[in-house]
């Protein structure tokens, strides 16, 4: 966890719009502590006027968690009970779908939690809250079932019924990051929903671990390694002033292997790529096969440094493919945040570079209670140029 330094909080003058309250869920404990740890210290360094008034109630407290009880029954059937008064509160509801290490029993055996399951313990609490809160934000990093964005045949749109559903239950504000494909909103179009980027956090991750990085189009280029990734791409190429090159992935449309059409072979567009460092960026790593194919077409074709840029690793095979594929220079890093469950073992592999988001959702939350802007917040190529900047005048010593 960073240090709280003297600049860090922000200049916020409104009146909250309720007292601050931080729902954690099942599975997002620890980053919930984080957060309450940036809260508490702000707010308790932060001076106004009114403070004292009663706008400002309860606005300095030791801890703005509050607890939320999630029991199971025998059957696996569970509810939702709130532990303390939510009347008139501003109440922030962190939720992880992904997180499968959290379990509960069924019939005597052991369960782990799937997205399903975290997705209705949200329910739960937002049913426990029974409508006495002043307004409620579900902070959702991986959006439930925002894969299923899109009809192409006969399917369902899960994502959107979600969000409806929420929105219908009295949720007020939906926050997520890097969202497959944001134009899921459109199944809310009258409710607050933001997806928020990750991308300073991962230059910043990069520039602190890694020194003799030339950032210039003539030693680094940004690859998308399909097509539907190419916006994040560009972005990251834009701000760092990087050409960008994309694989499309050719596909046997005559056959269905677990769902999907079989990739045939990624096919590269873009310049030259020989002895330059590669940026590989995605919106996820699921079982990581089309992001080590991607880097292993680019080392055939000269690149130098691969580092791979992605928000939430899921690393659904598991770990030994990135294992051989750092072991036989194929990969040099992989970055991920800590907006999703991960492993002891991932947290130890000498590729891995976790990026955490915590003091951002901290930011993010802050901001919000105070009912200000976080358009800012939302687009951080200034914060990015100027980490940039320090780094190419100092060294990554100077990156915090």
């Amino acid at each position: 966890m960073e240090p709280i330094r003297r600049h860090d909080k922000r200049n916020l003058e409104t009146i909250p719009v309720g007292s601050l309250g931080l729902v954690p869920l099942v599975g997002c404990e620890q980053m919930g502590q984080e957060i309450d740890y940036y809260l508490t210290r702000w707010r308790a360094e932060r001076e106004s006027e009114h403070k004292n008034s009663l706008a400002f109630a309860g606005y300095q407290r030791p801890s703005y968690i509050v607890n939320c009880d999630l029991p199971r029954f025998g059957t696996g059937e569970g509810k939702g009970v709130m532990k303390d008064s939510v009347r008139g509160m501003d109440l922030y509801l962190l939720v992880d779908v992904v997180n499968y290490s959290k379990t509960y029993r069924l019939f005597g055996e052991e369960n782990h939690m799937s997205p399903d399951d975290h997705f209705q313990n949200l329910k739960r609490a937002i049913a426990a809250i029974g409508g006495k809160a002043r307004r409620i934000t579900v902070i959702m990093p991986y959006l439930y079932e925002g894969r299923q964005h899109k009809r192409a045949m006969r399917e369902s749109l899960d994502c959107a019924m979600a969000l409806q559903e929420l929105v219908h239950m009295g949720v007020d504000n939906i926050i997520t990051f890097d969202a497959h494909d944001p134009r899921v909103q459109n199944a809310i179009p009258l409710s607050g929903f933001d997806t928020v980027p990750a991308s300073y956090q991962f230059i910043k991750g990069l520039l602190k671990h890694i020194d003799g990085l030339q950032i210039d189009n003539q030693h680094m280029m940004v690859i998308s390694p399909d097509e539907g990734g190419m916006k994040r791409a560009v972005y990251i190429a834009n701000v760092l002033g990087l050409d960008m090159g994309m694989f499309y992935k050719r596909r046997d449309y005559t056959a269905v292997v677990d769902g999907h059409n079989p990739i045939l072979a990624h096919e590269f567009l873009g310049s030259d790529v020989t002895g330059k460092d590669m940026i590989i960026i995605d919106d996820m790593i699921s079982s990581g096969e089309s992001m080590l194919e991607v880097a292993k077409e680019l080392k055939a074709r000269g690149a130098n440094r691969v580092f791979c840029f992605s928000t939430f690793g899921l690393f659904t095979n598991g770990l030994d493919l990135f294992d051989k594929a750092f072991q036989e220079g194929i990969i040099d890093r992989v970055l991920t945040t800590n907006l999703i469950y991960q492993t002891p073992e991932l947290l130890e592999r000498p590729w891995y570079i976790s990026c955490s988001l915590s003091k951002y959702i901290a930011y993010i939350i802050d901001t919000l209670n105070h009912d200000s802007s976080i358009s800012d917040l939302l687009n951080p190529v200034q914060r990015i140029q100027n980490i940039v900047q320090r780094y190419n005048e100092n060294g990554h010593h100077t990156v915090q």
